[in-house]
């Protein structure tokens, strides 16, 4: 019996190495690659370039508006091990290497010198220096302070020109925090980057550096945005989404909304065994965005307003008018053609000029009568207006009220006529209507939240009061009234009560203009690769309908188009074109002497419009503040918005 267990033991011993060394053998032949690759991995040290070039942005005809321009740079990568002495032969080889244009630091060389003569240093320190040290009286660091002190000029008089040029770079070398790359120079020049790199120095490397270059100059550069440092309040956003903290980013506008697309790839670099490095794979661009916009119409924007604005200022009450602004856009689609604000520096004899873009996404303004479009509809919803049917346009006085009137007497208007001569006294009606009273002189009207709120809700499915969802950061929305009462009401119905951005306006006239279908605004037309291959197209997708039956909205637009042939707009589009629009006047207020309050009642003008009236291709807003104010001695407001979007709409149709 005992020798049968022996046996089986030492079967399953047998068993045990059999298996053992086929397991060995298996992963010697099958598997020795991978696992040598895996170890290569663990135990061989790779460094990332400093930077890449990043995608170009283009206009919708492929021309570059954004480019990147390589800068050669020379940077010092310090290594795990390196010690002080090699960081010292390092920088004497590219002080003899390199010509950099710098004014010596005192204290950079004073800490060059007592690095490099220790001995010597430890001399300028008494023994009494030294006992008070032991004894803890005086730290090490009052020490080090006190040779500090004690490095005279004459000990510094040894040092060469070479000396100091490498107690600077020596000091670049060890400027911030050990694992940051560190720029040593970006002024090189062909020969002396060739020289340096053909030396295979001890952690230097020779890389590019990437600056955004505008061939178009300031043409819409604030809406492009700008490059910078990781912002410190995104810190931890920007680490867990794999970038270094010294990395370039997308920090405002198109470049930060497209920055995952934008980036590039950065080089990478073995380190050697002798602590040189070898690169492995060079810098890959990223991605092109392609927009919407047509670069030569946005320049065409821009000169246009600028002429404008310049006339207008030498027009009387324009004392306050400073800035206008022009949005064009294709209002079956949203896509955004071009998009300006022009703010005047100084005065009309030395005129320069600031970039208010910006303005359009994120600064309100009281609308006026162009949203009557908006009011109409809430009329037609609610089955408070009788189409065709005409009514006297007069004024509505309500009780502790001033009377409200349309500009002047209208005479008998239908719903058309009112959009045609902008009635105020018609969108009244159509409110008190709502409210389920009929009007009567010094009447109470009885208002509540909800009336208001039918009102908002019909503006916002017209994109009024709402974020647009343009593809900028940080768009914000106007200022919605709080305060109910009924006169407001009745200005909320004229355009003067709630304020909206110049972009809600644009969603808002492309919504008419395409039967109630609500598109998203957007200057993004596509992303390709290097290959110039799409990853990302814009489809245009519809975001909601209004909800309006097709013959209403078409009544709205024939009121529009009379608005611009027959009616208060007259002179905006050129009739030839078969447009549509909607002028609006606005009262407003400006902050004259720069305390942060408003102090002058001004006026404003918008203007929205698009053509033609039965195909839209363009629509237009135009909006310029402040372009009158009330003067007892003269009435007059500059027709600045006039000459703006007639300017415009005729080169658009005349060249496109």
């Amino acid at each position: 019996m005992r020798k049968k267990t022996f046996y089986v033991c030492i079967s399953i011993v047998i068993l045990f190495f059999v298996v053992v060394i086929m397991r060995i053998g298996y992963l010697a032949f099958f598997k020795g690659n991978f696992y040598q690759t895996k170890l290569k991995e663990k135990t061989e040290i790779y460094l990332e370039g400093l930077s890449s070039p990043r995608g170009r942005i283009l206009d919708v005809n492929g021309k570059v508006i954004v480019d990147n321009i390589g800068i050669k740079q020379v940077v010092y990568n310090k290594l795990s091990g390196i010690n002080t002495q090699e960081e010292i032969e390092i920088a004497y080889k590219l002080a003899n290497m390199l010509t950099i244009n710098y004014e010596e630091n005192v204290y950079e060389t004073k800490k060059f010198w007592l690095i490099n003569n220790k001995d010597t240093a430890k001399s300028l320190i008494t023994e009494e220096e030294y006992r008070l040290l032991e004894e803890r009286k005086i730290t090490m660091d009052e020490i080090n302070s006190l040779k500090y002190e004690r490095v005279t000029d004459k000990l510094l008089e040894v040092y060469s020109v070479i000396d100091r040029k490498a107690a600077h770079i020596y000091a670049l070398m060890n400027k911030g925090y050990s694992y940051e790359k560190k720029i040593i120079t970006t002024e090189v020049s062909d020969f002396e980057y060739a020289k340096i790199m053909e030396a295979k120095i001890k952690g230097i490397t020779g890389e590019m550096s990437w600056e955004r270059t505008y061939p178009y100059g300031d043409s819409l550069k604030t809406i492009l945005g700008s490059v910078g440092g990781v912002p410190a309040e995104e810190k931890t956003y920007y680490l867990n989404n794999g970038y270094s903290l010294n990395d370039i980013v997308g920090i405002s506008y198109l470049e930060k909304e497209y920055e995952e697309y934008l980036r590039g790839e950065k080089a990478l670099y073995k380190v050697n065994k002798d602590n040189t490095l070898t690169i492995i794979k060079e810098a890959k661009k990223g991605n092109d965005l392609i927009l919407s916009i047509d670069i030569e119409i946005q320049m065409k924007v821009e000169e246009i307003l600028k002429e404008k604005i310049l006339i207008a200022k030498s027009e009387a009450n324009t004392e306050y008018y400073k800035e206008s602004y022009a949005v064009i856009s294709e209002p079956d689609t949203g896509a955004i053609k071009a998009m300006a604000g022009i703010r005047l520096i100084g005065d009309k004899q030395n005129p320069s000029w600031q970039d208010v873009s910006t303005n359009i996404i994120n600064t309100s303004y009281t609308p006026g009568s162009v949203v009557k479009a908006a009011s109409m509809t809430v009329g037609y919803k609610e089955n408070v207006i009788e189409k065709g049917k005409k009514i006297k346009d007069g004024c509505v006085k309500l009780y502790l009220v001033p009377e409200k009137c349309s500009y002047k007497k209208l005479g008998y208007l239908d719903d058309i006529g009112a959009l045609r001569n902008s009635s105020n006294y018609y969108q009244f009606m159509i409110a008190i209507n709502l409210v389920g009273q009929k009007y009567k002189s010094n009447m109470e009207l009885k208002v509540s939240e909800e009336h208001f709120k039918i009102y908002r809700d019909v503006f916002a499915s017209f994109g009024l009061g709402v974020k647009t969802g343009i593809d900028l950061p940080n768009e914000q929305v106007g200022i919605t009234g709080k305060k109910v009462a009924a006169d407001l009401l009745l200005n909320l119905a004229i355009g003067q009560y709630d304020t909206y951005t110049p972009i809600e306006l644009v969603q808002y006239i492309n919504t008419v203009a395409n039967n109630g279908i609500k598109k998203r605004p957007t200057l993004m037309h596509k992303v390709v690769n290097n290959f110039n291959k799409p990853i990302l197209e814009n489809k245009y997708p519809e975001l909601s309908k209004v909800d309006i039956k097709e013959e209403n909205i078409l009544r709205i637009k024939q009121g529009l188009h009379e608005v611009l042939t027959l009616g208060t707009g007259r002179g905006h589009i050129d009739v030839k074109y078969n447009p549509a629009g909607k002028t609006g006047t606005s009262e407003s207020f400006y902050d004259s002497n720069s305390d942060g309050k408003a102090d002058v009642a001004t006026i404003s003008s918008l203007f929205v419009g698009f053509a033609p009236v039965d195909d839209p291709k363009y629509s237009i807003v135009v909006i310029s503040p402040n372009v009158s104010h009330n003067n007892t001695n003269f009435e007059y407001k500059s027709k600045v918005n006039r000459h703006i979007s007639k300017s415009i709409t005729d080169f658009l149709f005349e060249n496109y």
